[in-house]
């Protein structure tokens, strides 16, 4: 069993976040719900789900994963300089790093990007780029411990490549 952080904001996509959050824990790990603050977010559709830790209250070395999903909570995320430090510790600390849609903004923030093969949603394709990443349209693109998506219809894929990382 891994122990995987799954970062949270407002308006973020309902199936980006809640697929790998069950899916995570049919796999037998354990999801930690992360947000800038201890509270309540909606997701694009209104469903809530509570953050039980903020950025600050994480030892990244007690992780074997982080989970970014998209919509727009990642235009949020990556603003506030510890959820982005949060991402970039998990990077350095070579946790498996899942991102999915949006959530490439966050990771540009981070500085990981350059050098990296990923996807993204097609709107953030240019930002990958110029990042010094290199863009890829397919479902799910693994990188050493980067794990990339498009968009909702890629969950399976992103999720099963996210579970056999997980459990290695």
């Amino acid at each position: 069993m891994a122990k995987v952080l799954l970062l949270i904001e407002n308006n973020y996509e309902d199936t980006e976040a809640l697929y790998p959050f069950y899916r995570m824990q049919e796999a037998g790990h354990k999801v930690t719900v992360v947000g800038a603050h201890a509270t309540t977010y909606l997701s694009k559709h209104g469903y809530p789900l509570k953050a039980e830790k903020t950025p600050k209250e994480i030892k990244v070395e007690d992780y074997k994963g982080l989970i970014i999903p998209g919509g727009q909570a990642p235009d949020k995320m990556r603003i506030i300089p510890e959820m982005v430090r949060l991402v970039r510790d998990a990077f350095d600390k070579g946790l498996v790093i899942g991102a999915i849609c949006h959530a490439a903004q966050v990771l540009i923030e981070a500085g990981i990007m350059r050098g990296k093969k990923a996807t993204c949603y097609i709107s953030v394709k240019t930002d990958l780029i110029n990042a010094g990443g290199t863009y890829l349209d397919s479902p799910v693109v693994t990188d050493g411990r980067l794990i990339t998506s498009r968009h909702p219809g890629d969950l399976p894929d992103f999720c099963r490549a996210l579970v056999e990382m997980l459990s290695e």
